[in-house]
């Protein structure tokens, strides 16, 4: 292998780490945070899978509980509309960010910390949101009527 081959496969794995370990930490703050938590951390479960047994062992469950609280969240129609509204809002705070209103007169602090951090975390909801609105439609058309069930080995 040339030496430019093995530096090109070197920065993909790299790289292909780094995005693995992102994902796993987006989804521990999405098991807490408004977000797919369960989904995230399998995606980095998954790309670190190909580089680590460790990971490739723990796959399987995440997996596993990752499918079945998607199920569980689309098999009745409270939970459906719970979902989407809490989506919905998510969106609407993005929105609400991304315009930056003056901070209001009842705002104990600084004004400056009034929807710190711009623009950029309001474009971050809104996308969550818009993702959150995907996997309910995904899940719906998947799992409404026939819940996930574990295969029994």
């Amino acid at each position: 292998m040339s030496k430019t081959g093995a530096v090109a496969k070197h920065g993909k794995r790299v790289g292909l780490e780094i995005i693995g370990w992102v994902l796993i930490v987006a989804g521990i703050a999405g098991l807490i945070l408004p977000g797919p938590g369960l989904l995230g951390i399998f995606a980095g479960m998954v790309i670190l899978s190909q580089q680590y047994d460790w990971a490739e062992r723990r796959v399987e469950p995440v997996k596993k509980k990752a499918l079945g609280g998607a199920s569980d969240a689309v098999q009745t129609w409270p939970r459906i509309l719970f979902a989407t509204f809490c989506a919905l809002v998510t969106i609407a705070f993005g929105v609400y960010w991304f315009a930056q209103p003056p901070a209001p007169s009842w705002w104990p602090i600084d004004d400056q910390w009034w929807l710190f951090g711009g623009w950029p975390p309001g474009i971050t909801l809104v996308l969550s949101g818009m993702f959150a609105i995907g996997l309910i439609i995904y899940s719906y058309r998947r799992f409404r009527g026939s819940p996930y069930e574990e295969d029994e080995d």
